[in-house]
């Protein structure tokens, strides 16, 4: 008994077979059965699939992990996902206490905080300050060339945090970031001392090379840490996405933080969006970029349409990333049977997206008709709002 226990579950869950209506055949060959079972309409696409499109998704857990004394750090960029050259990604995690140390890159980096909370800082090119600590749902964004820091904090029983950074490039590189340690490091210590106007002495015990991760002393009061310079940036750098009031409808929410409410946040625009069990992100396309998505739980399912009869399905769960190019029709189904949580993230000031529906409802009925087949009464019950989100 013990023996046929153990080889279940060495087995894995049960992978689907490549058939699908009679087509198909079953696979004689090795395979890996944990992962099949995790894109069953991979294997399996449904008969709407067609054509060659590229790979649209990527999971973290593919990633190479830095392990650093106090976190960690991995990304998705255009080396791991090729076809996401307008952004890129870097899941992070600190310790409480635990300091990304003060960097900055060419790019723009707007972030996520996904648990826990972390003190962040910086400073602008005119010596305006900014200070601030950011929790779960909050965001962040620091221009390309503005100088920052994130240290983990510990509170409410949490030890430090985890977050998702995004930048503005597909082809950025975490290991190619601005650190201060390195420079110094790869700058004469004479040099240093005429610099800061300190004896070369003061440098003796700065670090060999960067620190990148590194425990840091435990941050005071956030009030001692708002350093004055010459005023506060006129436009935060950071924003409580949580705090704004959804879009509400009967299969679920989205929240839509742009330049518009997050006015510093001037290339990244992005979207929170809930769909309730068997729920659709609506059919639907966006004028103004490419997609990138970040799953943060549930099961999800997407259908990508890239025009020359081209369709291809992809299943998602917490921790993938999924991506749309631009103007490609798309859903995201629930299947699974809890919540389904996702960010949707552009590189542009704005958000914007079309509904199929829509277009539909507002385009001259008898055309819609000769396209559709539809009954003119149904045509008419097509509503002319958008609905984001739409009930299973």
């Amino acid at each position: 008994m013990v023996a046929s226990s153990a080889a279940a579950q060495s087995a894995g869950p049960a992978a689907p077979l490549p058939e699908r209506r009679g087509k198909g055949a079953d696979i004689l060959g090795p395979q890996n059965k944990p992962r099949a079972a995790e894109e069953p309409f991979t294997l399996a696409p449904p008969g709407t699939d067609h054509g060659t499109m590229p790979n649209l998704k990527w999971s973290f857990s593919d990633s190479h992990m830095r392990l650093e004394e106090g976190g960690w750090a991995r990304q998705t960029t255009i080396r791991e996902l090729p076809v996401s050259k307008a952004m890129a990604g870097v899941n992070m995690r600190l310790k409480a206490g635990a300091v990304r140390e003060m960097h900055w890159h060419k790019e723009a980096e707007w972030a996520y905080m996904i648990k826990g909370k972390a003190r962040i800082t910086a400073v602008d090119q005119d010596g305006r300050t900014f200070a601030d600590d950011v929790g779960a749902g909050d965001l962040w964004y620091f221009p390309g060339g503005i100088p920052h820091s994130i240290q983990g904090l510990a509170a409410d029983g949490i030890d430090g945090c985890e977050f998702l950074l995004v930048f503005d490039d597909g082809g950025f590189s975490e290991d190619s970031t601005f650190l201060l340690t390195d420079w110094l490091a790869h700058t004469p210590k004479d040099v240093l001392a005429k610099n800061f106007g300190l004896p070369e002495s003061a440098f003796a015990r700065i670090p060999e090379k960067e620190l990148y991760i590194f425990p840091g002393p435990k941050p005071g009061p956030l009030t001692a840490d708002r350093m004055g310079g010459s005023g506060p940036v006129p436009k935060s750098f950071s924003h409580r996405m949580l705090a704004q009031e959804p879009i509400r409808t009967r299969g679920g929410s989205v929240r839509i933080t742009d330049s518009t409410v997050f006015p510093a946040s001037v290339t990244i625009a992005a979207a929170l969006v809930e769909v309730e069990p068997g729920g659709l992100r609506e059919l639907h396309w966006h004028p103004n970029g490419d997609e990138w998505q970040y799953y943060l739980s549930g099961k999800g399912r997407m259908t990508v349409f890239g025009s020359e009869s081209k369709a291809r399905t992809f299943d998602y769960q917490a921790g993938d990333v999924g991506y749309v190019p631009f103007a490609m029709g798309h859903y995201i189904e629930n299947t699974g049977d809890t919540t389904l949580t996702f960010l949707e993230i552009f590189k542009s000031p704005r958000y914007a997206d079309i509904s199929l529906t829509q277009w539909l409802a507002l385009t001259p009925h008898p055309l819609v008709q000769a396209h559709t087949g539809l009954d003119a009464k149904l045509v008419a019950t097509l509503p002319e709002t958008k609905s984001p989100v739409v009930p299973g």
